[in-house]
């Protein structure tokens, strides 16, 4: 089963034919970047305007690189939500014309489903049900407890700043560019993890959920000060690196020990932190769990992941190319359409 794979959840236009759930054929992917970074942050209406100008291209050229042409396809998947409402219609428009004049099935999925099978794409093994899931990005920070393709549930979120939003909070307040996450992973690499005792903040006892936004106000407080005004950069970027490790883990290692898991799965756009992806193996290997963990291309926004979850879900997910809405509240827990 081929099936073309479209996400516009938030600034990225992708596209990607994807044969039974797993085997990639082409991803591509139109980061706008550019178009945001001056602003600081993702500015909605550009995004959806940038939208509009790519998808077609993105189409064709997804299409181009798989060798095949639209009536090769089986149907079409589409991200409906959560995300941007104005980046989310255009996907959605985009894939109900297609299936309308094609004739091909449509497939609605949910962004963070689609992060969750990420992990499996380009990969032989068996999903292991059941798995958890540390689900990291700019907008979310969840554990899931993934029973079965369709069968999952969060068991434990952020109460307020995403893991990725306080990466990205911090980058500004250390003046590193936009994206702020990946400059600050990588300025990590160089400092000292151990040279400032940043906060750990942990939730009330019996609840798996965390908490980002008083270590970001914490390293603000700390680069006001007369000791923040001469530290190392690096030193700061390694540190509140390690407490965001630090609170990750820890939840990890508490939630694993809930339910009769067989595996960990990493994934969202945080997912490509070298620092994370060094602890959840370290903590894989020393607990003799199976980790996966997609490649940095599947961790971003990407149309592939998509067209993952939509094969796997596809009973679940089918929808009525003349009726279907995008939803950028989308609740999680998936309901027959």
């Amino acid at each position: 089963m081929i099936l073309l794979g479209i996400e516009s959840s938030c600034d990225d236009t992708a596209t990607a034919v994807v044969e039974d759930g797993r085997r990639v054929l082409s991803s591509v992917s139109t980061n706008q970047d550019e178009f945001h970074a001056k602003y600081g942050g993702i500015v909605p209406e550009i995004a959806s305007r940038q939208h509009v100008a790519l998808m077609s291209a993105a189409v064709d050229d997804a299409l181009e690189r798989a060798n095949l042409a639209l009536r090769d396809v089986h149907g079409i998947a589409v991200t409906r939500g959560p995300g941007l409402i104005g980046s989310l219609v255009v996907g959605v428009a985009a894939a109900k014309a297609l299936a309308f004049a094609l004739d091909k099935p449509l497939f609605a999925v949910n962004h963070l489903h689609g992060h969750i099978f990420a992990a499996f794409l380009d990969r032989d093994e068996a999903m292991p049900y059941p798995f958890l899931a540390l689900l990291v990005s700019g907008g979310h920070s969840q554990l899931v407890e993934v029973l079965s393709a369709v069968d999952m549930r969060i068991i434990g979120r952020t109460r307020d700043d995403a893991a990725g939003e306080a990466y990205d909070k911090t980058a500004r307040l250390l003046g590193l560019g936009y994206p702020g996450g990946p400059q600050l992973d990588a300025l990590a690499r160089k400092g000292n993890p151990k040279a400032y005792a940043f906060p750990r903040h942990r939730p009330d006892a019996g609840t798996l959920d965390m908490s980002f936004s008083g270590l970001k106000t914490s390293v603000r407080y700390f680069l006001e000060s007369e000791a923040g005004r001469n530290a190392d950069p690096a030193d700061v970027a390694a540190s509140f690196q390690a407490a965001v490790l630090d609170v990750l883990m820890a939840r990890v290692d508490a939630a694993y020990r809930t339910g009769d898991y067989q595996a960990l799965v990493l994934s969202g756009g945080v997912a490509a932190n070298s620092g994370l992806q060094h602890a959840v193996r370290a903590w894989g290997e020393a607990n003799r769990v199976p980790t996966f963990i997609p490649p940095p291309r599947y961790c971003t926004d990407n149309a592939a992941m998509i067209a993952a979850a939509a094969y796997h879900q596809q009973e679940f997910v089918r929808a009525d190319a003349l009726t279907l809405s995008a939803d950028p509240n989308l609740p999680f827990l998936l309901a027959a359409i």
